[in-house]
């Protein structure tokens, strides 16, 4: 794949692996914008946030190549896939990158596991311009198409003109028929936390086991600001988020402390 100096090169990855139809999906509307590079597990990375491969070997396997697309299977997290893209397999630097379509939401507290968003969050660290996208389904037969729309709308404008530094955007998108959208809105993170559950099990040699579920809780369900209101009320959430995890209110008072 040649790159012509006016070509864009977008960078897709995501954390439900290869072959999850929501990257196929972002893939597909992906095209029109320029040159294509996707890197991906074969199978799930999805709740790794931010995590690194340090103790073993990044694996990674040139998988399809054409004028327009380069695509990759890499051993490792959604954020080694992007150090690896952007410092081995890429030509330049992306113009954009882009990670998704996670099959279920990232809205609140979500986005802090997220390994969708831990890519775009990558991508800040770099100062490239990064989206991550999520529809709020987790059903099998999930309709992504219903994200095209947004995804194209989103894309668009972050090609002409590029987030600040230290930025990214989260953007979900309700699961209801295209025609049943509202339309997008810049909100907050909702507050709100995981109530987890563990299921206690035992394997087929009778050993105990655990087994993760819970649900989640929205500590401020009459606010209209955030993004959860956003997607529960038809609206696709468009949230910045940032790399600077300083509790910049609570300085002031620190010091006091201090």
């Amino acid at each position: 794949m040649k790159l012509e100096a006016t070509d864009k090169l977008i960078l897709i990855t995501n954390d439900d692996g290869l072959y999850a139809a929501g990257l196929r999906t972002l893939i597909n509307t992906m095209k029109e914008f320029g040159k294509l590079v996707v890197i991906s597990a074969t199978e799930s990375r999805s709740g790794m946030s931010q995590a690194l491969t340090v103790k073993q070997p990044l694996r990674v396997k040139l998988l399809e190549e054409d004028d327009n697309k380069r695509v990759y299977a890499c051993s490792g997290t959604p954020t080694d896939g992007v150090k690896l893209a952007v410092n081995q397999l890429m030509e330049r630097r992306p113009d954009l990158i882009v990670s998704g379509i996670n099959h279920g939401s990232n809205a609140s507290a979500s986005v802090l596991y997220s390994g969708t968003m831990a890519a775009a969050l990558e991508g800040c660290l770099y100062k490239i311009t990064s989206v991550g996208f999520s529809l709020n389904s987790y059903s099998a037969t999930a309709d992504f198409s219903v994200c095209e729309e947004y995804i194209r709308k989103v894309c668009k404008q972050l090609l002409r003109e590029a987030l600040p530094d230290g930025i990214c955007l989260n953007v979900n998108i309700p699961a209801l028929p295209a025609s049943e959208i509202k339309g997008m809105v810049v909100v907050r993170q909702a507050m709100g936390s995981w109530k987890e559950e563990f299921e206690k099990r035992k394997d087929p040699a009778g050993k105990t086991y655990y087994w993760l579920t819970g649900n989640f809780i929205n500590h401020e369900p009459g606010s209209t600001d955030t993004d959860e209101w956003a997607i529960k009320n038809g609206y696709v959430s468009v949230v910045p988020v940032g790399t600077d995890m300083t509790a910049h209110s609570f300085i002031s008072t620190l010091k006091t402390k201090f």
